[in-house]
């Protein structure tokens, strides 16, 4: 009978060390070296979902939204930006504070915000007054 002891995805089995793909070798030189940078490249443009940028593509400033400027222009406090268009506080400080950007949905909606606030009060008095679970019809 063996001893089986676990440490995360190895394990001890008749004195040898396992992992998911079987025993390990004995000697750490034995085993497989690390990727070089040209097949960590390869693998990173094999993945559609992880695309490695370029030197132009990094040189490129990432677009922020100025939330704070935006609210400023409104006359309003942290807490009644964020009251007035429903957004929650923490969320609008690590904006403000470029802590995290805001996601692609954030940043329409603070677009349309920009754009319209009254339009966007109004849309979001008549959605609270309106029954649950139907929409209103106009705005």
């Amino acid at each position: 009978m063996s001893k089986l002891v676990t440490t995360g995805k190895r394990y001890l089995k008749d004195g040898r060390w396992h992992d998911g793909n079987g025993p390990l070798p004995d000697e750490p030189r034995d085993w497989e070296p690390p990727m070089t940078d040209e097949e960590i490249i390869t693998a990173a443009k094999s993945d559609p979902d992880a695309q490695p940028l370029d030197e132009t593509e990094l040189a490129k400033p990432i677009p922020m939204p100025q939330v704070k400027q935006l609210r400023r222009q409104l006359g309003l406090t942290q807490h009644q930006f964020a009251d007035r268009f429903q957004i929650p506080i923490g969320s609008l400080r690590d904006w403000e504070q470029e802590r995290v950007a805001p996601d692609r949905t954030a940043r329409a909606y603070l677009a349309v915000i920009a754009a319209s606030p009254r339009t966007v009060e109004k849309a979001l008095r008549s959605f609270k007054s309106a029954p649950q679970g139907s929409v209103p019809n106009s705005v």
